[in-house]
């Protein structure tokens, strides 16, 4: 079997880390996100035509006498229409319904619409979410620390057990932060809002990125005790013996989602989308970041 030099390589997957965290955590920094109505509050209203649709344009001039404020009109599939805004009231959502029924029969008198969903949130609503949104995340990373240390309580030479929950949790860290910085550029140029479902996808990401990393580290303590290398050794034989499944799992995890990308609805696009960068990103930190950077800390100590 090949044995890829990666540990021994590791300056150069830790200065490309090192790159990617800091253009996307500037991302992050500058730009922010573009919340959706969930945490700023607002509605979502989809329709579907029966026959032809509107364009954007003529749907922004038959709403024009509602005066509805941070309109946004987004074409779902052939003949879907989304539509987000500020109002929550029940008369400004069956005035849109009214204006979109009359703007479709404009031109054939057979066409109607069919209301998919509507959903309203209140800001205070939202506000509430960001702060539970953010508990969660913080409670899911101090639950992964305590469960590697305790996991890891046996293996404490040359490095300690609760190091290597420190660096498993240091590599989900990063893949986050690239993650949420790309969310941050997509919001920017292409108007991608985040939801609740974004926060779910953050949560799946740290769970995957952890589990990748210890698939890792748990055949590194398998290999300790018996192995004639020294660590730095011992972790790149431990690497080279679970490369290939990692990204094999990864791979077809990728394929499956481009899929939904693909041909999925507009509805979990930005769910998918997070699961699929933020799996990818964690595929390349479980092996090029997390070993590395314990490596790196064993030869700190001496």
């Amino acid at each position: 079997m090949t044995n890829f030099k990666i540990i021994q390589k590791r300056n150069i997957w830790l200065g490309i880390s090192g790159a990617l965290f800091v253009v996307f955590l500037a991302a992050l920094l500058v730009w922010g996100f573009k919340y959706g109505i969930d945490f700023t509050g607002g509605s979502l209203l989809e329709v579907k035509f029966k026959a032809a649709r509107p364009s954007v344009s003529q749907i922004q001039a038959g709403l024009a006498d509602v005066k509805l404020s941070s309109l946004i009109i987004q074409p779902v599939g052939e003949q879907d229409m989304m539509l987000k805004f500020q109002e929550t009231k029940e008369e400004t959502h069956q005035a849109i319904l009214s204006k979109l029924n009359e703007l479709a029969q404009k031109d054939n008198k057979n066409n109607s619409i069919e209301e998919l969903r509507f959903e309203s949130v209140g800001p205070s609503i939202g506000a509430e979410l960001k702060i539970k949104s953010l508990w969660a995340i913080f409670f899911a990373l101090l639950a992964m620390l305590s469960y590697i240390t305790y996991a890891f309580r046996k293996v404490s030479r040359p490095v300690a057990s609760w190091k290597y929950g420190l660096a498993a949790i240091m590599a989900m860290f990063h893949d986050v932060v690239i993650t949420m910085g790309v969310f941050a550029f997509l919001g920017h140029y292409y108007e991608i809002e985040i939801n609740t479902a974004f926060v779910a996808a953050i949560l799946t990401v740290l769970g995957y990125s952890v589990h990748d990393t210890i698939v890792v580290f748990d055949r590194l303590r398998e290999n300790l005790p018996k192995s004639d290398e020294d660590f730095e050794g011992t972790v790149n034989t431990s690497l080279n013996q679970t490369i290939v499944r990692s990204l094999n799992t990864s791979l077809t995890v990728l394929l499956v989602l481009a899929a939904i990308i693909i041909f999925g609805g507009a509805s979990i696009r930005t769910f998918v989308l997070a699961l699929a960068i933020g799996i990818g990103i964690g595929t390349y930190s479980s092996i090029f970041v997390a070993s590395p950077i314990l490596v790196v800390w064993e030869q700190w100590k001496k």
